[in-house]
């Protein structure tokens, strides 16, 4: 099961349903709507940590999420989502030198887990304002 963390935004649902169309079963819980102890006793494989329109610091539960469960179960963020991973490691939200909507770049990995199967490097759309910065 993968649990899916909705911080009030939209896309969430789109995650859910691509992750369904790939075999997988999501759980979806809004950032206010479940304790750490719950997630704990669903015992996810995953977490996803989605869009949301605040900031790290107003994405209710999802940074003790990934405080207590990093190394533990592998969490993708996704925009807020990874804005909150950066946060919680230490990194800094700011604006991007140069705001890049709807642009395509190549994406080189290691083809490891996420990355598994996928060409090296592959194209991918991309969308933000913001950034994340090292400390």
């Amino acid at each position: 099961m993968v649990l899916v963390i909705d911080n009030y935004d939209s896309f969430v649902y789109n995650l859910a349903q691509y992750l369904g169309e790939l075999g997988w079963e999501p759980v979806v819980y809004r950032n206010d709507q479940i304790t750490l102890a719950q997630i704990e006793s669903l015992s996810p494989s995953h977490i996803i940590i989605s869009p949301g329109p605040a900031t790290p610091l107003e994405a209710g539960i999802s940074n003790d999420i990934i405080w207590r469960f990093a190394g533990r179960i592998p969490i993708l963020g996704v925009c807020l989502g990874h804005q909150c991973i950066g946060y919680v490691f230490g990194g800094q939200v700011i604006r991007a030198a140069v705001p890049t909507h709807g642009k395509s770049s190549l994406v080189y990995h290691d083809g490891k887990t996420v990355y598994q199967n996928l060409p090296n490097p592959f194209e991918a759309g991309r969308y933000h304002s913001l950034v994340v910065k090292r400390e």
